[in-house]
C-alpha cells in the first residue's frame, strides 16, 4: 500500500478535471483495507471517497480527505443446472467483464456492453442500457465497512435496486466498500431487442449480433474519453407520471416516450435537450456533444464551474420548453463528499 498525499485526481475523472485530495492510495489487495485501517493515516473523522474508474464523476472542487481508488482483481464461476454464477472483483472492468462473459459463452448481459466503469460501479447507480439493468443479474454484493471494518454481503433483494438507484447511494453512502458482486446469468437465453435501434434485428438474433449492435451504438453516440474528456450520459431520462405524459404528447406527438410497469412514462432526455437546440451549445470550456446532446465534454480546459453552469443552462432551457426539469446521473464531489447534483444545478 502506498499512500500518496497530495493525490492528483486528474488521472482518475474521465472529465479529465484537474483535481487533487488531500491523500489517496491505489487499491489492489482487499487486505490493505485492514491495514490502513490499523495504520496513523486512518482517521473516522476525515471525509473518505471510493472510486473506480471515475466514469461518472464530476469533482466540483478539490477533496478535503481520503480517496480509494479500486482496482481489485479476479473472476470465478460457478455452475447450476440452469445458471452460471460469477464471482467478479469490484476493482474489474465492467466493459471487459460484458466481453468475457460472451467470449466464455455466457450470453445475457449483451444489452450492457461498453457502460464505463468498474464492477464495483454497476450496483451503485443500477446501471442499465436497451432495456436491460444491472439489478436482473445480480445475486449479491459484498461489502467492507469503514465503521469496523466488518465484511457484509448483500442480497439483491437488499439492495434496493431502482432507476439508477440502490441502497448504496443512500443508506450506505459513505459508509462502505464496494468489494465484489455475485452474478448470475441463467442459461436460459432470450434476446433483449424491443429497445428502438435493436428492433431492427428481429427475433433471430444472437447474443453476438446484440453486443456488436450496442458497441456500434454506443460509440456512435458517446465521444471517447480519452479523447474528449466526459462522463458519458451526464442526465438521466426523466419519468413523469402518466397525466404530465399525455400532456406532453399531445403537443409533441414525436417525442420518443416509454410506458413503464407503474404507468408512468420515462423519455429520452437526450432528445429534450435536442430540440432545445443546445448541440454545441458552450460556457466557458465545457460544451454539448455536437452529436450526441446528452453528453457534456470538456471541451478545452474546463472547469468543474463551466460543468455546472452549462448543466444548469441544459436544465432551464428543458425545463422552460417540456416542464420537464433533468436531474444529473453524474455523481458530483465536493470537498467532502457527494453533493446534491440537482441542487447543484438548479
Amino acid at each position: 500500500m502506498q499512500l500518496m498525499s497530495p493525490f492528483s485526481l486528474k488521472p482518475f475523472n474521465t472529465f479529465g478535471l484537474d483535481a487533487q485530495a488531500k491523500m489517496g492510495f491505489v487499491l489492489n489487495d482487499e487486505a490493505e483495507l485492514d491495514t490502513l485501517r490499523g495504520s496513523a493515516w486512518w482517521s473516522d473523522s476525515q471525509p473518505r471517497l471510493l472510486i473506480g474508474e471515475g466514469s461518472n464523476i464530476l469533482f466540483t472542487s478539490d477533496f478535503d480527505g481520503l480517496v480509494i481508488v479500486n482496482r481489485l482483481k479476479g473472476i470465478s464461476v460457478q455452475e447450476t443446472a440452469d445458471a452460471w454464477l460469477l464471482h467478479v472483483a469490484a476493482g474489474e472492468n465492467w466493459p471487459a467483464l460484458i466481453q468475457w462473459s460472451l467470449q466464455h459463452q455466457m450470453p445475457g448481459m449483451e444489452n450492457l456492453a461498453l457502460i464505463p466503469g468498474t464492477v464495483g460501479a454497476a450496483p451503485v447507480q443500477n446501471i442499465g442500457a436497451y432495456g436491460v439493468e444491472f439489478c436482473q443479474f445480480c445475486d449479491y454484493v459484498d461489502t467492507w465497512h469503514f465503521a469496523d471494518g466488518h465484511r457484509q454481503r448483500y442480497s439483491a433483494a437488499a439492495c434496493q435496486f431502482g432507476y439508477r438507484d440502490s441502497l448504496f447511494k443512500h443508506e450506505l453512502h459513505d459508509q462502505v466498500i464496494i468489494t465484489a458482486v455475485g452474478l448470475r446469468i441463467p442459461k436460459q437465453w432470450q434476446p433483449v431487442v424491443e429497445y428502438g435501434p435493436l428492433k431492427a434485428l428481429g427475433e433471430q438474433v444472437t447474443a453476438e449480433q446484440i453486443f456488436t449492435a450496442v458497441c456500434e451504438l454506443r460509440q456512435s453516440k458517446l465521444p471517447d474519453p480519452t479523447l474528449l474528456g466526459n462522463a458519458g450520459s451526464f442526465f438521466k431520462n426523466p419519468v413523469i407520471d402518466a397525466g404530465k405524459g399525455q400532456t406532453l404528447l399531445a403537443i409533441f406527438p414525436n417525442a420518443p416516450h416509454y410506458p413503464q410497469a407503474d404507468g408512468r412514462i420515462k423519455l429520452a432526455a437526450g432528445w429534450l435537450i435536442d430540440q432545445c437546440q443546445l448541440k454545441g451549445k458552450t460556457i466557458g470550456g465545457a460544451a454539448v456533444h455536437r452529436q450526441q446532446a446528452l453528453v457534456l465534454i470538456n471541451d478545452n480546459q474546463a472547469t468543474s464551474d463551466d460543468v455546472i453552469k452549462l448543466a444548469h443552462y441544459v436544465r432551464q432551457q428543458v425545463g422552460e420548453k417540456f416542464n420537464v426539469w433533468l436531474q444529473p446521473e453524474v455523481r458530483f464531489i465536493g470537498a467532502t463528499g457527494e453533493v446534491n447534483a440537482e441542487e447543484a444545478i438548479a
